[in-house]
């Protein structure tokens, strides 16, 4: 674990684009880039899978549905309102 101070310095760096976390390109700051590198290592193709885990596979379904029908003016809670089609925000388990 880094101490105080040494995290200050990598927040400096990193603020100024430096990238100071294995991983963590793109962070703008240390703790950014940790989230970053925390969620690569974890394999970016895995967040679908950990998604459906959390809502439940019903309401993973659900959420696809809602969000096939959303469009740049729309979102798709907004369409399917608009159009009359049903979205069962029951199945969204938390």
């Amino acid at each position: 674990m880094s101490t105080e101070q040494e995290r200050a310095e990598l927040d400096r760096r990193a603020k100024e684009g430096e990238t100071v976390v294995p991983g963590g390109t793109g962070g703008k700051s240390l703790e950014a880039q940790e989230h970053l590198a925390e969620g690569r290592s974890r394999g970016g193709s895995h967040g679908g899978q950990a998604r459906k885990e959390q809502i439940g596979t019903e309401g993973y379904e659900e959420m696809g549905r809602k969000g096939g029908l959303s469009t740049k003016e729309e979102s798709g809670g907004e369409r399917a309102a608009r159009e009359g089609i049903e979205i069962d925000e029951s199945k969204f388990r938390t």
